[in-house]
């Protein structure tokens, strides 16, 4: 098609994989490049290496024609107008994020450089990144005239990524020309002009033709803290409406309650209002440390975002402290653990609060059998290998004979468990349910102590069951 735009993705992870998937959705030639050679021959071979809606079905669809995967990464950068660098920014000892993937990329592009291009930070980074990039292409000796840099953060959620991307609430291009910034108009014209939503083969979501996705240019900084601020905001709601959690728990209100109230004010709005474990996952922690690190090297005091860590930190002892009040002791008992990812609808056991828990359950000699739909072969690469951990094909089996359950991600499987089934199941009807997927008076009804967060407990007179004996 005429407005389609060779596009280059460095990168093979959340970001890059998804935004390659899309890019080529929205009627763009993309090749994906990745220096991991076993990866690479998987994704060219129909694997897919994280586990994300729709993905599978829009690689399905592109691979081998609209998007490609190589490792070559000279070749691919010489036959694109536009190079998006989504590499992985981890978080350094110092809370600064480590940008050393990302300069590796840079040279490597400098090499291959020999027309103009506008090179895209797509990964998280912190303010003046666009800067840096710009010096390590000067410093390798390329020409100020044959490339651009521009910022377009990503503001995707893992599990729901796909949709983020071609439905998204905004698109953010931080440019210093019109130039450069003209060929990213081009590249999401598809969205903000709305002929992407006009298709009939368009995923569905909250765009359409008659209400495009928005478009906001800016500097490079400001796109850059739009990202990070952005992040550490939700981050600061989740650390807040734990606190208040705990408040509520102290004079017997109900934090759900609470939440809602607190929702239907439209200048507050009822997401990322749970009450539960904690945040984690690749891109809160990290993310709020960064901003945290910048603003410290700029002499701003962001006192704030030490209190959002330490709340967050402080909840898994909350809840920690919660199982060990409703078990007594901890040594020996058996434990079903529903959840290993930081959240639903993703394998990503990143910063998870869940496996936290269970280090803890496991330092404190509990015996844990696990169950999660997707993140459990991710899992056990992290927790180590013991006896007294173990891993279910399905919750009834993980809940067989458990002295309790917790609850440790907010899976609609979860959810919706057969809580008669799973009292039969269990040698004690104890939940304690770190996501508050339940209300206590449905739970009460069927038999359980239920512990949750920010909620007055509710305990059975009689958790135990009649044993059965043999003659």
């Amino acid at each position: 098609m005429s407005n389609s735009v060779s596009i280059c993705v460095i990168g093979s992870g959340y970001v890059g994989l998804v935004a390659a998937a899309c890019f080529a959705d929205m009627g763009h030639t993309v090749v994906c490049v990745d220096n991991d050679e076993a990866r690479v021959k998987q994704l060219r071979e129909g694997g897919v290496p994280i586990f994300e809606a729709h993905l599978p079905e829009l690689l399905a669809r592109h691979r081998g024609k609209a998007v490609t995967f190589t490792s070559n990464l000279g070749e691919a950068v010489e036959k694109s107008e536009a190079v998006f660098i989504a590499v992985g920014t981890p978080q350094g000892d110092s809370g600064a994020a480590d940008l050393s993937y990302v300069e590796a990329v840079v040279a490597e592009i400098a090499r291959a450089i020999s027309s103009y291009k506008v090179i895209v930070e797509k990964s998280t980074v912190p303010v003046y990144t666009n800067d840096w990039i710009r010096r390590v292409l000067h410093r390798h000796g390329v020409d100020a005239d044959v490339f651009d840099v521009v910022s377009n953060p990503e503001f995707l959620r893992e599990g729901t990524a796909v949709t983020d991307f071609l439905h998204p609430d905004r698109i953010v291009i931080g440019a210093g020309n019109e130039r450069s910034a003209n060929l990213l108009r081009r590249i999401y014209e598809p969205l903000t002009g709305g002929s992407y939503y006009a298709r009939r083969d368009a995923l569905p979501g909250a765009c359409s033709a008659s209400h495009p996705a928005r478009l906001v240019v800016t500097s490079a900084q400001s796109a850059e803290l739009i990202k990070h601020a952005s992040n550490a905001f939700l981050a600061m709601k989740i650390s807040f409406i734990n606190a208040v959690a705990n408040l509520a728990e102290a004079v017997d209100a109900d934090i759900e309650d609470i939440a809602a109230g607190m929702g239907l004010d439209s200048r507050i709005g009822p997401r990322f209002l749970h009450a539960g474990l904690g945040y984690g996952g690749s891109c809160f922690p990290k993310d709020v440390a960064a901003f945290k690190w910048v603003a410290q090297e700029r002499g701003v005091n962001f006192q704030l975002l030490e209190e959002v860590c330490k709340i967050n930190e402080t909840q898994k002892e909350v809840f920690f402290n919660k199982v060990r009040a409703a078990l007594w002791t901890l040594r020996g008992k058996r434990l079903t653990a529903l959840g290993l990812a930081f959240k639903r609808d993703t394998d990503d056991v990143r910063e998870s609060p869940a496996i936290a828990m269970i280090r803890k359950l496991l330092d404190a000699g509990s015996i844990v059998t696990a169950y999660d739909p997707a993140a459990m072969e991710r899992a056990r690469e992290v927790l180590p290998p013991a006896q007294n951990m173990k891993y279910a094909r399905d919750l009834y089996e993980a809940a067989q004979n458990a002295d309790a359950l917790l609850i440790l991600a907010d899976w609609r499987e979860f959810a919706a468990m057969d809580l008669a089934r799973l009292n039969r199941a269990m040698r004690f009807p104890i939940v304690i349910d770190g996501r508050n997927l339940y209300k206590p008076e449905e739970m009460q009804n069927h038999g359980f102590t239920y512990v949750s967060m920010g909620r007055p407990a509710t305990y059975q007179a009689q958790e135990g069951k009649p044993r059965k004996t043999g003659t």
